[in-house]
C-alpha cells in the first residue's frame, strides 16, 4: 500500500466511524478496524511504517500474528510476558501543572519514573497497562519518552475518569460524540503521537450510576464494539458497582468477557466476585498494598479461596500504584499502606500466595497468560 493510500484509507475510516456512530452498528468498520485496531492480530503486516509526528520516530510495523499496542509501538502479545494490568505512572490533576507550573517538575519526575520502571524490568516485568486517561492526568508524550528510555513495554489508555459529572464540553455534547474521540485514540493516535490506546477506561464509585457516569460507560461500549479493544475499569466493591457496569455494557451489546471489573480485591465478598466472574469477566484483583480498602493477607486469601474454586483463569493482579501522584501528600501516600509499591506483588504477595497453596501454574494465568488471552480477544463485532 502506498503511503498516499494508506492515508486514503484513514479518511474513509473516519467516514466509517461516524456512519457506524449514527446508525448504531458495526456494519461498514469491521475492515477498518481490522487494519487499524490496536489490537489487531496482523491487520497492517507488511504496511510501511506510519509517518509520526515531528521528533517521534517512525511507528514500527505490526508483527505477525496478534499484537497490542503499546506507548513505543505495536507488540506481539506472546511477548507481553509478566503484566501487570493496572498501574499508573503518574496521575495529575488536570490543568494544575498547565497552571501552577511550580507544583511540577517534568524533567525529574521523569527520569525518577525510568529509573524505577528499569527496576522493575529486571527483576522480570515486561508490560504495564497505565490505564490514566482524562480526568487523571493523561500525558502519553511523556509516558511514551519513560517506556523509550526504561524498556518497559506500556499499554495506553482512552476514555474518562469520574465518579459523577462531566467536563463541560461533554456535558454539552452527545455519546456518540465522545465515542468518536475514544475511537480516534485508538485508531489514529493520542494527543498527537503515534501512540495508538489499546483499552478502554471507565469508572463507578460511591455515587453510583450518575448520569454523567452512565454517559461515559454508554461511549466506552459504543467505542468497544467497532474497535474490539477491551475495557477496564475503576469501581468501588463494597457498593457492587461493577454489577451496574456489567448491566450497561450488557444493554449495549458487549460481550463481557472483554471487561476488566477493575478494583475488585478490595472487598472479601466472595458471592459479589463469584456473579461477576460467572458473567463472564475478569476481576482486577489489583490494588495490593493499598492497606486503606483492604490489608494485604485479607487480599491474599481472597485471591486463594478463589484459586481453590477454579477462578484463576479469570483474575489479574496489579498494584494501582504511580511513581507520582498530586492527589496525595507523600505523608498521605505512605499512610495508605506501607508496601504500596510496584514491587510487593513480586515481593509479598507471590510469595503469600505460594505459601496459600496457589500453585505456579495458577500464579502464571494471573500475570502472563490471562493479560495476554484479554489482547488476543479483540475484532469488532
Amino acid at each position: 500500500m502506498s503511503s498516499h493510500d494508506y492515508r486514503q484509507s484513514l479518511v474513509e475510516h473516519r467516514l466509517s466511524r461516524r456512519d457506524l456512530l449514527r446508525t448504531g452498528t458495526a456494519v461498514g468498520l469491521g475492515a477498518a478496524s481490522l487494519a487499524l485496531s490496536s489490537c489487531g492480530g496482523g491487520g497492517e503486516e507488511g504496511a510501511p511504517a506510519t509517518v509520526a509526528p515531528t521528533g517521534e520516530p517512525p511507528r514500527p510495523t505490526p508483527p505477525p500474528g496478534p499484537y497490542v499496542e503499546t506507548a513505543t509501538g505495536p507488540v506481539s502479545t506472546s511477548d507481553l510476558g509478566f503484566t501487570l494490568m493496572h498501574e499508573h505512572i503518574f496521575m495529575l490533576s488536570e490543568g494544575v501543572a498547565a497552571n501552577f507550573p511550580s507544583v511540577w517538575d517534568e524533567e525529574a519526575k521523569k527520569k525518577e519514573a525510568v529509573e524505577v520502571l528499569r527496576r522493575l524490568k529486571d527483576r522480570g516485568v515486561s508490560t504495564l497497562l497505565d490505564p490514566t486517561v482524562l480526568g487523571s492526568g493523561r500525558n502519553v508524550p511523556l509516558v511514551q519518552q519513560v517506556a523509550r528510555e526504561s524498556g518497559m513495554q506500556v499499554i495506553v489508555a482512552t476514555g474518562l475518569y469520574t465518579y459523577d459529572e462531566l467536563p463541560h464540553y461533554f456535558q454539552a455534547r452527545s455519546v456518540d460524540h465522545m465515542a468518536e474521540l475514544f475511537i480516534q485514540d485508538i485508531t489514529e493516535g493520542v494527543q498527537g503521537t503515534s501512540v495508538r490506546a489499546a483499552v478502554l477506561k471507565c469508572a463507578t464509585d460511591h455515587a453510583g450510576v450518575t448520569p454523567g457516569v452512565e454517559k461515559v460507560l454508554r461511549a466506552v461500549a459504543k467505542a468497544h464494539r467497532p474497535t474490539g479493544v477491551p475495557i477496564t475499569t475503576h469501581t468501588e466493591a463494597k457498593s457492587q458497582q461493577g454489577l451496574a457496569q456489567q448491566d450497561i455494557f450488557e444493554s449495549e451489546g458487549v460481550d463481557l468477557s472483554r471487561v476488566i471489573i477493575g478494583h475488585s480485591g478490595d472487598t472479601e465478598d466472595i458471592d459479589y466476585l463469584t456473579k461477576l466472574v460467572e458473567r463472564g469477566s475478569y476481576i482486577g484483583m489489583d490494588r495490593f498494598g493499598l492497606d486503606v480498602y483492604l490489608p494485604t493477607d485479607k487480599r491474599v486469601a481472597v485471591v486463594a479461596r478463589l484459586c481453590e474454586m477454579g477462578y484463576a483463569e479469570r483474575m489479574l493482579l496489579s498494584q494501582d500504584f504511580a511513581v507520582y501522584m498530586d492527589s496525595f501528600t507523600p505523608e498521605v501516600q505512605q499512610a495508605l499502606g506501607a508496601n504500596w509499591n510496584y514491587f510487593h506483588i513480586l515481593d509479598d504477595v507471590l510469595p503469600a500466595l505460594r505459601q496459600s497453596g496457589v500453585s505456579e501454574e495458577q500464579i502464571r494465568l494471573m500475570t502472563v497468560e490471562n493479560p495476554r488471552r484479554i489482547f488476543e480477544n479483540v475484532g469488532s463485532y
